[in-house]
């Protein structure tokens, strides 16, 4: 039986407050993700170090790091769930602070630990946040169903969110963020305690979006995954960026594991430290 997939859709103007699809967007137009300086301390200790990154639009973005490295941090000030200290994020030429309605309206966004209106059904959600959207209610039903359908959650109907296991839960909240058709996704994780099966699904519907016109920026811990679905990658650790770029020039010419190494540290474990453990 083949497996069911999302059509990419192009966002109507109400659903985008008639922005430009990314597929007809001038040579030379903004980037889709744009942040310049950004800064955040918590208790009086700097995590975030002035980063910046220009992420181009069609662009199927990695970031990796470390736990600790500022990855979550930083996209949460890029995508206006985390007002920062210092600097600015543009998401297709959109400010986020000065601009959040447009900004967001074309984003979506899957957040690390953000909580959701869970004692409503998978659909119940969908529609919640499609109708808040202004979206028109018949076309928030027909993308509802298939993206039921695309995370293998059709079946769970009249079961509320709250109830999902850890992966059911990341994919409905995935699908919240693709039903409006935004031209740029933000994923932290987005691949985490998902089965295999629905994880390929996953990955054969970011593709088609980019293939469509959007842009995926996308944070992970896993660098073949990165190295399989990215175009694009940038290192973070200790709040700071330490290389970006292409895939190709960021690897230079090794695996982005050994690069990734070579840039953050391998972190050794010192010999004779857990003798304890051996028979």
């Amino acid at each position: 039986m083949s497996q069911p997939t999302v059509p990419v859709h192009e966002p109507s103007a109400a659903a985008t407050g008639g922005t430009i699809p990314a597929s007809a967007a001038p040579p030379g137009a903004e980037p889709a993700l744009h942040v310049d300086g950004l800064r955040k301390s918590f208790d009086g200790t700097e995590v975030v170090h002035g980063i910046s990154l220009s992420i181009p639009r069609g662009a199927f973005y990695g970031i990796v790091g470390p736990n600790g490295a500022g990855k979550t941090t930083t996209l949460s000030m890029a995508t206006g769930l985390l007002r920062p200290d210092g600097g600015s994020s543009h998401v297709l030429g959109a400010d986020m602070w000065s601009e959040p309605e447009r900004a967001k309206a074309q984003m979506g966004v899957l957040a690390d630990g953000l909580r959701t209106f869970d004692r409503l059904t998978g659909r119940e959600l969908l529609t919640y946040v499609g109708l808040i959207r202004g979206m028109d209610p018949a076309v928030v039903d027909e993308r509802s169903t298939s993206l039921l359908e695309a995370m293998d959650l059709a079946g769970e109907d009249g079961k509320l969110v709250v109830d999902y296991s850890a992966g059911m839960t990341k994919k409905i909240l995935l699908a919240c963020a693709l039903i409006h058709a935004p031209r740029l996704l933000v994923l932290d994780e987005p691949l985490e305690a998902v089965d295999p099966v629905s994880g390929q699904r996953i990955r054969q519907i970011l593709r088609a979006f980019v293939a469509g016109g959007g842009t995926v920026v996308l944070s992970s811990h896993v660098m073949e995954l990165v190295e399989e679905l990215c175009s694009h990658v940038a290192i973070i650790a200790r709040g700071e960026i330490l290389a970006d770029g292409t895939l190709e020039e960021v690897r230079a010419g090794g695996s982005l594991v050994q690069r990734f190494m070579d840039l953050v540290g391998a972190g050794e474990v010192e010999e004779g430290s857990l003798s304890w453990l051996q028979s």
